[in-house]
């Protein structure tokens, strides 16, 4: 286990402002998706891209970012990652054209990938017991808080300034973390230094782009044809040999398989897919319906994703405390079932759309399922495992939880390039999709995850 440092705010706040950058970045391009489309002439599959160049990458290396802090230092790879991400903005904020910009979003999804699994495992090893509960919880609630105000201040910048302010919002934020990093959070690894998983990460990332491929080409214009299905079937092929591979490494795979002989970790990780799967889907596709459909500025957009956020920030950490208390499988299937309503009531919502009485009640019943989920959700993963797999654990329910935005993402060609009638009986059946997924979330907390997943 790692020490417990003198200096605990502070790298919180380390942990805070690095890991907030993969949040921000990514739930303010969403609002910026229409105005970079139009700048850069690109379309429906295209702007699908824009997202999944980022959540690509991040998905399939988050597990070697995990496993790399541990052998070659944390707080060493926090740096080098947020270092990186920031280069990658940059670019981003320059891209005269589409190619250039998905070559910034991939760069920044490898930054987030070395910066996220990092930022969890330094506060896993800086704080315990229920203080690690509490550190969790106000890390889960700025996060979400950043999330949130993301799209506000990108939205704003949009309309004020133009899309590519949006990218630049990240080197404030990046040279604050390196900074703290460097002052206050002292370098842990784990003693035994395990060996990188190199042949499990390339297949990882191999599987999880010929599949995401295969998706967005299938549901783009082009539809189902034999190329998508090919490159959909490459992904689950690639997928089995990723799982053989990490089989025959035991113990030194970057997923060794032995965590799910647990069956909490099971059903945490079933849930973690599926419930941010659904989030991701509406994370991209609230804000988008509300610009083309009902002709919201992009400031409205990111003040409609708002609630969410606040009340996430507000309720987390007394989440965490509660869950740290009475275990996380009651608030784990009753959270999601409440997302499910959430998501049925945004079948309320029409093509010009009265924000009060349309969109904000199911933002708000939405948001108090999420309280429900976040933090024990955190805390159940570190917990569902013996400590020796806790870097491990983290990366992969983050990659899990990545990889659900991923998917979802990869399924909303059809929506993302459509308009008017057809824009929103495509948002009608994405929500109902979403329902049946937070539903099949709470049956996997209620039926997989056992009592004695308390700590």
């Amino acid at each position: 286990m790692g020490h417990k440092s003198s200096h605990p705010n502070f790298v919180l706040a380390t942990c805070i402002l690095a890991s907030s950058l993969a949040f921000v970045d990514g739930s303010v391009t969403n609002v910026g998706l229409p105005a970079i489309g139009q700048s850069l002439r690109a379309d429906g599959a295209d702007l699908q891209w824009v997202i999944n160049a980022f959540l690509l990458p991040l998905s399939a290396l988050l597990l070697l970012g995990g496993a790399a802090g541990d052998r070659y230092g944390r707080n060493r790879l926090l740096i080098a990652g947020t270092l990186l991400f920031a280069i990658a903005s940059a670019l981003c904020a320059v891209a005269s054209d589409l190619p250039l910009l998905l070559l910034g979003r991939g760069l920044q999804g490898v930054g987030a990938a070395v910066l996220m699994p990092n930022s969890l495992a330094i506060l896993g090893a800086s704080f315990s017991g229920e203080a690690r509960g509490r550190a969790i919880g106000i890390w889960a609630s700025v996060g979400a808080g950043m999330a949130a105000f993301g799209p506000v201040l990108g939205g704003w910048l949009i309309d004020v300034v133009g899309w590519r302010a949006i990218f630049l919002i990240n080197l404030p934020l990046a040279a604050g973390a390196i900074v703290l990093a460097l002052l206050y959070v002292r370098d842990s690894r784990e003693r035994e230094r395990p060996a990188l998983d190199m042949p499990g990460g390339l297949l990882a990332t191999a599987a999880l782009g010929a599949l995401t491929w295969g998706l967005t080409l299938g549901t783009g214009r082009s539809g189902w044809t034999s190329l998508a299905i090919a490159g959909v079937i490459a992904g689950a092929l690639l997928l089995l040999a990723f799982i053989a591979v990490e089989k025959i490494r035991g113990d030194r795979a970057m997923m060794p398989l032995a965590m799910f002989g647990s069956a909490s970790f099971v059903g945490l990780t079933a849930l973690t897919l599926l419930l941010y799967g659904a989030l991701g889907a509406l994370m991209v596709l609230l804000p988008y319906v509300l610009i083309e459909a009902s002709g919201y500025s992009g400031t409205q957009a990111g003040m409609a994703l708002v609630p969410l956020a606040v009340v996430l920030a507000l309720g987390s950490p007394l989440m965490g405390k509660v869950a740290g208390r009475i275990g996380a499988r009651s608030p784990l299937t009753i959270g999601p079932l409440i997302v499910a309503a959430g998501f049925f009531l945004q079948l309320r919502i029409q093509a010009p759309t009265d924000y009060w009485t349309q969109v904000l009640p199911a933002m708000l019943v939405l948001a108090l399922g999420m309280v429900g989920a976040v933090a024990p959700l955190t805390n159940a993963v570190l917990g569902s495992v013996d400590s020796r797999h806790t870097g491990s654990a983290s990366g992969l329910n983050s990659a899990v939880a990545r990889t659900g935005g991923l998917i979802a993402t990869a399924l909303l060609g059809n929506v993302l390039g459509a308009r008017d009638e057809a824009l929103m009986s495509g948002f009608y059946t994405a929500i109902i999709v979403c329902v049946v997924a937070c539903m099949a979330a709470s049956a996997s907390a209620f039926f997989l995850i056992t009592p004695a997943a308390r700590k």
